[in-house]
């Protein structure tokens, strides 16, 4: 396991898909020992969905539950329930993200866990969270992203519905979970008591969405998709030049002024309409026109070797490798190895959280097969 700030923890890891999966590969790779409880014969729905390596297993599994142990209990047999109590007796936090309501039935809603373990701290990450109208439906990303407001806000003015491109219903669930967790551990360290975290995904959507709810709380209007383009910043927005794009990010007057120097246009940062973040931003298309004009005679290369020297925010449009084979990425260990749970390598986003007291691995172990720990864990427990 990966030492770290949190290896003083055990995690029993009831959840499966990705946001609660997310959540606890973020707790192991600060440290944290994650047993993973899953369906036996099945296990996490993940494993079932691609992409899959040469053997048929699966690289979205194998990515977020790196590190982790795996044992299969069904939770309605009284065997495997006995292991299951176990487990708890000695663990410090568990994860799960079932529908409000599954764990009850189990028998194992928080007021049972809590009067039996009271250290315990249970986190919930569920689609819509324990208490509303709409606590007991289901949901996927997807269906948060719609009703979270954040696909009415991405994409191009006229475009059809677009859904963000990486899952930030999950992941930003997931991270929610997290922060509740971190905070319940702390709480514990005063009170001796756990608690319980409850994080919904149509929560961690209304959160995210920052601007948009700034502008309808002042303006009375509902903002829609805006393309690449800042709202109130200007210019903040991928600009065409010769044969590609480049984002440029003049976050204020100073750099609008530096901006304009570096492409050798003056009258622009004398121009009236664009005299103040204000005004450039209710011209915005008048800014993007007069910028593309000049910079149709330069490459990507070229504009942001004139911006950076000139200190003006720009970046290249990347893609998936380009990203991941940036100079910068990998001097950050945002890169790392870990395997599948056959032991065939993979590659995934490294751990975001540098701490100066830990180190921070080029490699993580890998993911586990189901029921992979079943011996290893029932030895531990002396049954």
């Amino acid at each position: 396991m990966v030492t770290g700030p949190l290896s003083h923890l055990t995690v029993v890891d009831l959840s499966r898909v990705l946001a609660g999966p997310y959540a606890t590969m973020v707790l192991a790779d600060l440290g944290a020992r994650v047993i993973k409880v899953e369906q036996p014969g099945k296990g996490d729905d993940s494993r079932h969905i691609g992409p899959f390596n040469a053997s048929g297993q699966s690289a979205y599994f194998a990515s977020i539950n790196r590190g982790k142990q795996s044992i299969a209990l069904d939770l309605k047999s009284d065997g495997d329930r006995a292991v299951f109590e176990a487990l708890l007796e000695r663990a410090d936090v568990l994860v799960e993200n079932y529908r409000p309501g599954v764990m009850a039935k189990l028998g194992y809603g928080w007021e049972a866990l809590h009067a039996r373990f009271p250290r315990l701290i249970y986190a919930a990450a569920s689609g819509f969270g324990q208490t509303g109208p709409d606590s007991g439906k289901a949901a996927y990303d997807m269906v948060v992203q719609a009703m979270g407001g954040i696909m009415s806000i991405t994409g191009w003015p006229g475009g059809p519905p677009t859904r963000v491109g990486t899952s930030v219903g999950d992941i930003t669930a997931g991270l929610f979970t997290v922060i509740g967790i971190l905070t319940a551990l702390q709480t514990r360290e005063r009170t001796g008591e756990g608690q319980f975290v409850d994080v919904a995904m149509l929560d961690g959507q209304i959160a995210i969405l920052e601007n948009a709810i700034a502008r309808y709380a002042t303006t009375g209007v509902a903002p829609g998709p805006l393309g690449a383009r800042h709202p109130s910043i200007t210019p903040f927005a991928a600009y065409a030049c010769q044969g590609g794009h480049v984002v440029i990010a003049a976050g204020n007057d100073a750099l609008w002024g530096k901006l304009c120097a570096a492409l050798g246009a003056s009258e622009l940062a004398t121009d009236p309409r664009f005299a103040t973040n204000a005004l450039r931003t209710e011209h915005a298309d008048a800014v993007a026109a007069e910028l593309e004009t000049r910079l149709a005679a330069h490459a990507p290369e070229s504009v942001l070797a004139l911006l950076e020297e000139a200190g003006v925010p720009c970046a290249p449009l990347h893609d998936t490798a380009q990203a991941l084979a940036h100079r910068q990425v990998r001097a950050r260990n945002m890169v790392i190895e870990t395997a599948f749970p056959d032991g065939a390598p993979l590659i995934a986003a490294g751990n975001p959280v540098k701490l100066s007291g830990f180190a921070d691995p080029p490699t993580r172990p890998k993911a586990p097969a189901l029921d992979e720990h079943r011996a290893a864990i029932l030895k531990e427990l002396g049954l």
